[in-house]
């Protein structure tokens, strides 16, 4: 049976205005951070500087090349790590662009000025759009600057991703209806029937999850809703792959989704281990008197030694000895068997909120996280990373799930995603997750913003006990 579609179910989904007016704003934010980025850098510049006009073109190139780097796609759903990247690339683009200008007219432009003004104009574009994002999620959290849109899914699939989207703090979806594919005798009954459904919960968005429809009848559904001006998100069963390793392209008739390795070792895990050894000699030199601090706090407050050692596994299933402040009573261990019933933690993790084997000064530094901080003696040991899975115990191993043994294949961390999103209130399993996350998709930039995020978290306090 070939269903008729109605012609006023073609009718073109606009934009809505605050979808126009939060576009508007992000381009205005933009062009003054660009200037503000370029008077400074213009105050910074060495010898001769920047002449006004030099400025101007830089700032227009700057916000071209920002345009072409899809900065403002309103359906591109991008990550801090991406948006950063992309916001370099695009300030690196305008100072080739701007060299290549000079040479066409004649101009001098000394490098070190070029270079002065690439530096605080990507900053200021980068802080200007951190605020701009945080700006926008709290609106999404109370409502606000949300996608109506419509879910092509099996029960099933339909469930995990409304999940999903409700857990994602970033996602603009709420779903506003659902369609079962297997509930349609073909393609255009089911474009019939999610045209209709739009048209009714004035939906200007579908979701539709890829693997619930065939290649013809996904084509079909496609094509249909795009010439209806609806926006159309596919959902894939990839899942975990950070969006910047990914490109599309035609296969053949097919479009194909291309993915990048992410190297581990070479100059990367030079880079990484040369980050890790200056920032914690730093850090130690730094913190030397607060190191004293809880020491002697931990001494004089509970007998047994300053320092708990625990062996945890490392890189590659090597054991090592891990380094804490002593936050417990020294029996803990052979008290735990007799709380394992009360055991707060996901998986085989054990957390207790109210441990009674947690002396007083210990509940205080495991709240601010200062029992961590001989750690810092395993990243000079080369048997951690400040950021990286968290070190596990072998009895852990145990219950792990065949795919979470990837976690070995690098360093643990002192820091990671699991500590920076959510710590001891997080589920098992997002534990798990997240733990690969950072493994599949490692980069020196991902750590980089793990590190800029265990501050504020663990100023909150936010799940540690």
């Amino acid at each position: 049976m070939t269903a008729t579609i109605e012609r006023e179910q073609l009718t073109t989904a606009r934009p809505t205005r605050s979808v126009r007016l939060r576009r508007a704003l992000v381009v205005t934010s933009d062009v003054g951070a660009v200037a503000i980025g370029g008077l400074v850098g213009a105050r910074l510049a060495p010898g001769p500087g920047i002449v006004l006009g030099q400025q101007l073109v830089y700032g227009g190139l700057m916000l071209v090349a920002m345009v072409s780097f899809r900065l403002y796609s309103s359906r591109l759903a991008t990550v801090r790590t991406e948006e950063l990247v992309r916001v370099g690339r695009s300030g690196v683009w305008a100072l080739l662009l701007l060299g290549v200008e000079a040479m066409l007219t004649g101009a001098a432009v000394d490098l070190r000025a070029g270079l002065a003004l690439l530096g605080p104009t990507v900053v200021a574009v980068s802080l200007e759009r951190e605020l701009l994002r945080r700006w926008f999620a709290a609106r999404r959290q109370a409502g606000e600057g949300l996608w109506a849109s419509i879910l092509i899914a099996g029960e099933h699939e339909g469930q995990e991703l409304r999940e999903a989207i409700d857990d994602d703090g970033a996602s603009p979806h709420v779903i506003v209806g659902q369609i079962d594919p297997d509930t349609c005798e073909s393609a255009e009954v089911l474009l019939t029937q999610a045209l209709a459904l739009a048209r009714r919960t004035e939906a200007n968005g579908v979701v539709v999850v890829q693997s619930a429809l065939d290649r013809r009848a996904a084509n079909r559904l496609v094509r249909g809703l795009l010439d209806a001006g609806l926006y159309v998100d596919l959902s894939s069963p990839l899942a975990d792959i950070s969006t910047e390793r990914l490109a599309t392209r035609n296969l053949g008739p097919s479009l194909a989704t291309w993915i990048a390795p992410r190297p581990r070792d070479g100059w990367r895990a030079r880079a990484k281990r040369a980050f890790d050894l200056a920032a914690t000699l730093s850090a130690l030199l730094v913190l030397a008197p607060l190191f004293g601090a809880v020491a002697l706090a931990v001494k004089l407050t509970s007998p047994g030694p300053v320092f708990f050692r625990q062996e945890r596994v490392g890189r590659g299933g090597e054991p090592f000895d891990m380094l804490k402040f002593r936050s417990m009573v020294v029996d803990a261990e052979e008290l735990l068997a007799e709380l394992q019933g009360e055991n707060e933690g996901a998986g085989p993790l054990f957390k207790m909120k109210s441990d009674p084997r947690v002396t007083r000064v210990g509940r205080f530094i495991r709240k601010t996280s200062l029992d961590e901080l001989p750690q810092l003696v395993n990243v000079l040991r080369n048997e951690m990373s400040l950021v990286g899975p968290r070190p596990a115990l072998r009895a852990e191993m145990a219950e792990w799930d065949p795919d979470l043994y990837a976690r070995l294949q690098v360093k643990p961390g002192i820091t990671g995603m699991w500590q920076v999103s959510g710590r001891s209130g997080t589920s098992f399993d997002e534990y798990t997750r997240l733990d690969l996350y950072y493994v599949h998709n490692w980069s020196l930039l991902v750590d980089l913003s793990i590190l800029a995020r265990t501050i504020p978290a663990v100023v909150k306090s936010d799940g540690a006990f």
